[in-house]
């Protein structure tokens, strides 16, 4: 991170106390949803157990591989990419509940920053983690309230909803002044970026609606397909890892 980043920051308190309030909101919402859904089904989804440990550090390091693995868009500028690093979440919060998805998000963004910091002045980080919950939290609590795979397909397809529309709208109203201001970049300039790449794009209302919202349109598709095609081959193993205790060594 330069100078001129941290100074920019520092000059711009207010994005970075709302990116810490927003990746707070995340972990209480699921928090809600595992009482609510445990006091509806009578599962306690909200205890942390070994497995669940265990299946949330192995998850979060397989998104972060995933993340490294980005595929550029046509129709977006270069700092929109695809990348299918959320599925590992997705995939643990139907097996465990909405927590483990959420905390298999925070500790990607957390393992992505150690291991490539931030080009995006942890806009791009921020907007990864909320909007990778925004498909985890709806979809995860909406199967657990009834574990089939047709109730599978609904809760993806809602969740494929509601990331289009969250991430359009935290790009349109936060995000990307953020990023503006952070870089002390005018907007015209990032819209700029955006009309180099799709000339559909000539204002902010037109770059979130031929840019960010196809995105993750296509990236909630891919993560409902795969989805419904691996869980429910993937769910006895999960839910039968053994963790061993490490033997004693004898005096």
């Amino acid at each position: 991170m330069n100078n001129n980043l941290i100074t920019s920051i520092a000059e711009n308190t207010a994005y970075v106390i709302v990116f810490g309030l927003l990746i707070l909101a995340m972990f209480v919402l699921a928090r809600i949803a595992e009482v609510l859904v445990s006091k509806k089904t009578g599962d306690e989804v909200s205890r942390m157990t070994t497995r669940k440990m265990v299946v949330i550090g192995v998850f979060s390091a397989i998104s972060v591989v995933l993340m490294m693995i980005e595929v550029p868009l046509p129709f977006a500028p270069s700092f929109y990419k695809l990348d299918m690093s959320d599925l590992p979440a997705v995939i643990g919060g139907f097996a465990f509940g909405p927590m483990t998805g959420v905390m298999i998000e925070f500790i990607k963004i957390l393992l992505e920053l150690v291991l490539r910091g931030t080009a995006t002045a942890f806009v791009g980080e921020l907007a990864n983690f909320v909007v990778g919950c925004s498909y985890v939290l709806p979809a995860s609590v909406l199967y657990l309230f009834k574990k089939t795979r047709k109730t599978a397909l609904i809760s993806c397809l809602v969740a494929t909803l509601i990331i289009t529309i969250v991430g359009s709208s935290l790009n349109a109203f936060y995000l990307l002044p953020a990023f503006a201001a952070l870089y002390g970049m005018p907007m015209d300039a990032l819209i700029g970026m955006g009309t180099a790449v799709n000339p559909a794009i000539t204002n902010l209302g037109t770059f979130v609606l031929f840019a960010v919202a196809p995105l993750n349109l296509i990236k909630g598709s891919l993560i409902s397909f795969i989805t419904v095609a691996v869980y429910k081959k993937l769910s006895p193993i999960l839910k039968n890892i053994t963790v061993r205790a490490p033997k004693r060594q004898e005096a």
